[in-house]
């Protein structure tokens, strides 16, 4: 029997910061590892055969964080947009963002920018990552460029469906089918919100840093024991 393999997953990646303290390690080290993790299973994912991967880098409300925390965390995100490119490329990955880009600093913005021009062309998996994200204030910036395009004469409210409606979302990508959070919270703690309505939810203890190749398959594993009917009877 063919296995059922989820088309779109997300994770929240929680954690970090409780991985560090238990090891007795600044927090910051238990962001770089995470930073590492990520960057393998992407790999395992495409292996997979799991087309997108949405992830949540870093919410709205993270910059409420401490200020040491919050600095060095955008320069992890361009060190890794910046040294990661060579296997990304080779992987054959392509790599977009979601998120508001207000707020964010020029030198994260150009890495940013470069990394997504240069793989641009890959095809053998997305990875979405949301920066400065959230998923109430996502569903805000689309309504309001509904708005836009209704009053420039571009749009007919008439055409707007829940099919229309993901064009205007950060990126046009399709519903999520499985999402994973680490760390033993169970909250979707506003991430892509249109995107879950219908989303298998799986949630481990595990904290992200320790959320390796051989985790993500016991949870790919439960995904396929999972029936979903979207509402109808089978």
């Amino acid at each position: 029997m063919e296995k059922m393999i989820p088309k779109h997953v997300a994770i929240i990646m929680d954690g970090n910061g409780r991985w560090a303290k238990q090891r007795g390690l600044k927090r910051s080290e238990g962001h770089l590892k995470g930073s590492l993790v990520l960057e393998d299973l992407v790999v395992h994912a495409k292996k997979r055969g799991i087309s997108m991967l949405s992830v949540y880098a870093f919410s709205t409300d993270n910059f409420k964080r401490p200020k040491e925390e919050v600095d060095y965390l955008m320069n992890l995100f361009i060190k890794m947009f910046t040294t990661k490119f060579k296997r990304l490329m080779k992987e054959n990955v392509k790599v977009v963002f979601s998120g508001r880009r207000e707020g964010l600093k020029a030198n994260v913005l150009k890495a940013m920018d470069q990394i997504v021009e240069k793989t641009t062309d890959n095809t053998a998996i997305t990875l979405n990552i949301c920066l400065n994200y959230g998923g109430q204030e996502e569903i805000v910036d689309a309504v309001n460029k509904i708005v836009k395009d209704v009053k420039c004469g571009n749009l007919s409210l008439d055409t707007i469906d829940k099919h229309s409606f993901y064009h205007y979302l950060y990126q046009d990508l399709p519903p999520v089918d499985f999402l994973i959070r680490t760390s033993g919270e169970q909250r979707v703690s506003n991430f892509m919100l249109y995107q879950m309505s219908y989303s298998e939810l799986y949630f481990t203890n595990t904290f992200f840093p320790d959320f390796d190749e051989e985790q993500f398959d016991i949870a790919l594993a439960e995904y396929e024991r999972r029936n979903r009917t979207f509402g109808e009877v089978k």
